[in-house]
């Protein structure tokens, strides 16, 4: 078995800004996992260069990867569907670093489907041909640029808007979405740019039918997300909250929230995700896939889990072109009919790896082979 970790910087399409800055490039680490047929299973970190999203990085998590996940799987062998979990209970010996290990972890199962012929949707139990897609829009410069922008956006077919949001531009820009498109599923995302104090401020929101507010206070505070949420009538949808199933069953028991972002690179990859699937489910909370930003490996991966029965709304899965010029993966992630993404039978994403871009984009190459016994 051997490991390759590859850097890639991969420019934006355009620059992206949140709450939390501007994002003119795609720092990537990519990983491939090898097995002995050889098949080939791939997966990306969707930790970003600053620690401003959480406390990893893309520099953190190669060193986490390199010197304490890689170690851990050469003990490890996979011969059914079971033993993909080893992998994720192996990881607990680390603490915390879930986007580190989601990148090892989701190589794992690719690697998995490649070996084994099995399409990585129904290896993680996927029963959907094709799924819906909303896209994101960041904080614009004025609103006729934004009302043009999401103009262009449902004229594509996309199936809802998400908008971010902070103080000073929130009611405003989100009452003009909803005046032009009265019938469009909107939503708003904070990325934890409020407090509870702001309540009277985010209960304004309420009137504009939104299908949620996203992460409208700090990451760490789900009693206050609870507390806002019997405030507020617009649902509550936790995403930084959630690194864990763990979290995701605190905030149904405390009724902080009734909508769950999940983000398979954010929370330990897919075995994890599968879990807090299962408890959305069980417990009647709306659930849908969010994005980090992801090249075409992410985005297959983030469809394929997308298949899964209780993913209730619009993924922020979009084509590769909304992001990049050109995608490492070859033919790109395309809308099969507007607003609509097919669920491939894909035995590995391996079968579209387009090289000849990983090789433009490479900055940096690692190798890790298994020692011998």
């Amino acid at each position: 078995m051997k490991v390759i970790v590859r850097r890639l910087a991969m420019k934006l399409r355009q620059p992206f800004v949140t709450s939390y800055g501007v994002e003119q490039e795609k720092d990537v680490l990519l990983l491939e996992v090898q097995t002995e047929t050889p098949k080939s299973g791939f997966a990306e970190c969707v930790a970003m260069p600053s620690p401003y999203y959480n406390e990893e990085t893309t520099e953190t998590a190669l060193y986490i990867i390199s010197k304490f996940l890689i170690p851990l799987i050469w003990r490890m062998e996979w011969q059914s569907r079971e033993d993909l979990w080893t992998t994720r209970f192996a990881f607990r010996s680390v603490r915390h670093h879930e986007m580190a290990k989601a990148a090892l972890e989701m190589a794992v199962w690719d690697a998995f489907a490649a070996e084994y012929q099995q399409p990585i949707s129904q290896l993680l139990g996927g029963v959907k041909k094709e799924i819906p897609v909303g896209i994101s829009v960041g904080i614009e410069t004025s609103l006729s640029h934004l009302l043009k922008q999401v103009g262009n956006y449902v004229e594509q077919g996309y199936q809802r808007v998400k908008l971010k949001i902070q103080p000073g531009w929130d009611y405003v820009p989100l009452q003009a979405l909803r005046s032009a498109f009265p019938r469009l599923q909107l939503l708003a995302d904070a990325n934890s740019a409020y407090r509870l104090e702001d309540a009277e401020q985010l209960k304004q929101l309420d009137s504009l039918g939104l299908v949620m507010i996203e992460q409208p206070l700090e990451p760490d505070d789900i009693l206050h997300h609870a507390q806002l949420q019997a405030k507020l009538d617009t649902p509550i949808c936790l995403d930084e909250s959630i690194r864990s199933a763990s979290d995701v069953k605190k905030a149904a028991e405390m009724g902080a929230c009734k909508v769950i972002n999940l983000k398979p690179g954010r929370v330990g990859g897919f075995a994890e995700s599968i879990e807090i699937h299962n408890i959305c489910v069980d417990n009647g909370l709306e659930l849908w896939c969010g994005g980090m930003f992801e090249t075409g490996i992410g985005r297959l991966h983030n469809i394929a889990l997308t298949s899964l029965p209780g993913f209730t709304l619009p993924g922020d899965t979009s084509p590769s072109d909304r992001y990049f010029e050109r995608d490492i993966i070859n033919p790109p992630v395309v809308f099969s009919r507007p607003g609509f993404l097919s669920v491939d039978p894909l035995v590995g994403v391996q079968e579209r790896i387009d090289w000849s871009e990983i090789e433009r984009s490479q900055v940096s190459k690692y190798v890790f082979e298994r020692p011998e016994i």
